[in-house]
Parts: structure tokens; sequence; C-alpha cells
């Protein structure tokens, strides 16, 4: 058989294949077969170089009409299967827009970040502004000038992690601030007197069980003023624990002891379980929420401030503890609220 011959024999064939074509993918498998590098059409062209001049150049004109009808065919062929596609769209990818929809997944603020706003709220609306202070903080903050010597507990590296970094001759250490207080002395340090300071942020402690979590919250309120006073303090938590906890919640104050305050005081709040008759989870109608007192006079000369014209109160309390307070839940771990399981995280 010569070589036109072959080229006819070729071309009959294509157009047999191409009237079977219903789809681009079909087309695809054709194109390869009829025009890729292993296709009839290539087995043909590599008989050239066997040919004399003469025959070279009648039988590559030849292969090259072929080739160019293959492929305006191929064009041909495209254009009409996305004419018949876009004909069709209008009843393929109908919508009756009269069909309620499918609301996508919409996530929502950790309970977390949803009290912090909420206390803020709180008592910006008595005055207090929200600032920030360091979370990797030096010992002289977090410890010296709040009275708590070398010698105390909180300073063991059981208790507070410590960063590998250069101690400061003045500042020591390099620690994970493990309360928000470590804000007092340097917002007193700012010398814009009066203070009504709120520092609610991250503070870590090395401790981790059903109670405890080595990363938690922890909302610090500051007032410094002239003639602050224990009533003062009242106050401010009888209204915080009724616009937070609700109208019925309760509050007293229990004597302690915290080496940056004098007198001190545990924060409590009536049970909203049993509204304060006594139950499991509160055993006597009473929850710890924070502690409290007015602040040590040598708190407020390391912030540079004079005790005998200005007085001052601190206060502080968890918001992972508080939170679940408020929701009436009895958190068995409070590493549940930190675990990622989206199945309680949605319930709040």
């Amino acid at each position: 058989m010569s070589f036109k011959d072959e080229l006819q024999k070729l071309r009959a064939s294509f157009d047999t294949d191409l009237a079977t074509v219903s789809g681009d993918d079909e087309l695809e498998v054709l194109r390869v077969k009829y025009l890729g590098r292993k296709s009839g059409l290539q087995d043909l062209m590599r008989l050239l170089k066997d040919m004399t001049n003469d025959e070279r150049k009648d039988a590559g004109q030849a292969a090259n009409e072929v080739k160019k009808a293959i492929e305006s065919a191929f064009d041909l062929t495209t254009t009409e299967l996305e004419r018949a596609r876009l004909e069709n769209l209008a009843t393929e990818e109908a919508i009756d827009i009269s069909l309620p929809g499918i609301a996508p997944p919409v996530g929502h603020l950790h309970m977390t970040t949803t009290a912090i706003r909420e206390i803020e709220g709180i008592f910006a609306r008595l005055g207090f502004t929200r600032v920030r202070h360091p979370e990797v903080e030096w010992e002289w903050y977090a410890f010296e000038t709040l009275r708590v010597g070398p010698d105390h507990p909180a300073r063991d590296n059981w208790e507070t992690f410590f960063i590998d970094a250069p101690a400061d001759d003045k500042k020591g250490k390099m620690v994970l601030t493990p309360h928000t207080t470590n804000g007092d002395v340097r917002e007193m340090e700012r010398g814009d007197l009066p203070i009504r300071m709120m520092n609610i942020n991250k503070t870590y402690r090395r401790q981790s069980d059903v109670s405890h979590v080595p990363m938690f919250h922890q909302f610090e309120g500051l007032l410094i003023d002239e003639g602050v006073t224990i009533t003062d303090l009242k106050g401010l938590f009888e209204h915080f624990a009724k616009e937070y906890f609700g109208a019925d919640r309760e509050i007293r104050l229990r004597p302690h002891h915290f080496r940056f305050t004098e007198p001190s005081f545990e924060v409590d709040i009536s049970c909203g379980l049993c509204h304060g008759k006594g139950c499991r989870m509160c055993k006597d109608g009473w929850v710890e929420l924070g502690g409290a007192g007015m602040l040590h006079p040598d708190v407020l000369k390391a912030g540079g401030v004079d005790p005998e014209k200005y007085g001052g109160l601190a206060f502080g309390w968890g918001l992972e503890r508080t939170v679940s307070m408020r929701a009436g839940l009895n958190i068995s771990d409070l590493r549940t609220m930190y675990s990622n399981d989206v199945r309680f995280l949605q319930q709040f």
C-alpha cells in the first residue's frame, strides 16, 4: 500500500471515530490517538526520511494536508460541543430559588473571649480603661515590687515558668507572668494619676490538673485615687456581680493574706446553682470568685506614688472559673475549655 493510501486510510479511520464522540473527554482521547507523539500519523511521517527528495516533497505535502484537516475537525467539534453544553446549561443547572437555602456553618467566639469583652464593657462604664502589659515579664514587676521575696514558693521553678535569657542586675530573671498584677507598678510608673485600669491578659503557671491549666486568663483591676477605701472595693464587686451574674447574686469578703495588699480579702459569690443554700458544687452556698485588697504602701512607693496622699485597691480573678460560674456549670476539668472539642465549644 502506497504512502498516500495509508494517509487516506488514516483519515477515514479518524472520520469514523470522530462521529462517535459525544464529550470533551472522548475528544481528548481521540486527539492523542491521531495527533499524539505515538499516533499513526507520526508513524507515517517517520517514513519520509527513507524517501527520495521528490517523493518526500509530495508525501510531506499530502501528510500536512491530512494533519491540518484532522486539526480543523478537532477545532470544529470542540466548538460544537461547547455550543451544545451552553444550550443545555439552563436546564442542567437550573436552581429553584423558591427553595430555602442551606446555611453554611458559621463559627463564633470562644467562651473566654466573650467573657473578656463583657467584663471589659462592665468596667468601662465605671471609667476603667483597658491596658495591656507584658506576658513575658521581669521578676522585678512580677514579684519584687509586689513584696514577693526570693524565698516565696511562687518563685520556685516548679511554680513559675522561667525564661532562658540573660538576667538583669536590678530586674532579675525573665518569666512568663504568673498573674496580671505585674501591670500594677508598670501602670503607676506612667505617672498619670488617678488610675482606673483593667488588665485582662494570659497568665502562666506550672500547674495542670482538673482545676488548673498552664495558660489561663486573669482580670486585674487597679484603682488609685485620693480617699479610696474598702467601701469602694465592696461596691465595685457588688456592681459587677449583679451586672455579670444576675441581680439575685450576692458577694462577700473574707479576710485573707496577699503580700501586695493590706488588708486583703477573698471575694466569694453566692452559688448560682443552689442560690446560696448549699450544694455539691459550693458546699456552703458560696463560690470563690477572686482576690482583692487595699494596695500595700510599699507597692505604691515602688510605683512612685505617695501612699500618704493616695490610696489604692486591686482585685483580680481567673476568667475561666468566672465563665463556668456564670453559666451554672460544674465543669469537672477546666482543661476541657481548651481541648478544641467543637462539640463542647458550640454550646456556648
